[in-house]
């Protein structure tokens, strides 16, 4: 079951090992691993990784570890696509909330696939069901 979304650098940091995530985030992400729930990553993830490994602001590797994880049956981490149930979402959230379009599509897809109310941000975690934000 999926219980929470994380965005892209909460999933990049989980799967490089990166110090910057924070240790609620860690163990709330290894904790839904070791109870066999997954975390799922916005699809527009996987193509702001690739531009930020283009625009050599991310290492090469970056993509292939991250897309590594994703395939293990094994990993936390599962994919959810651009649907039109996030594209409505989008729709609601104001622009001036939130900018970017990357960003907008990642909280509409936590709204569409989790119904979420608000986001918080990882360092805030505290209940399941809060987007996991970097």
């Amino acid at each position: 079951m999926i219980v929470e979304l994380a965005d892209t650098r909460v999933a990049l940091w989980y799967v490089l090992k990166n110090p910057a995530l924070s240790s609620d985030a860690r163990r709330f992400m290894d904790a839904a691993a070791a109870s066999g729930d997954e975390i799922a990553i916005s699809v527009i993830s996987l193509v702001e990784v690739v531009y930020l490994v283009e625009k050599q602001r991310l290492p090469p590797r970056a993509y292939t570890d991250l897309r590594r994880a994703l395939d293990d049956r094994d990993s936390v981490l599962t994919e959810v696509g651009l649907t039109g149930g996030v594209v409505e979402q989008m729709r609601l959230i104001q622009r001036s909330e939130i900018p970017d379009m990357p960003d907008r599509i990642i909280a509409a897809t936590a709204q569409a696939f989790l119904h979420l109310e608000r986001l918080c941000s990882v360092e805030l975690k505290a209940e399941p069901g809060q987007m996991l934000r970097g």
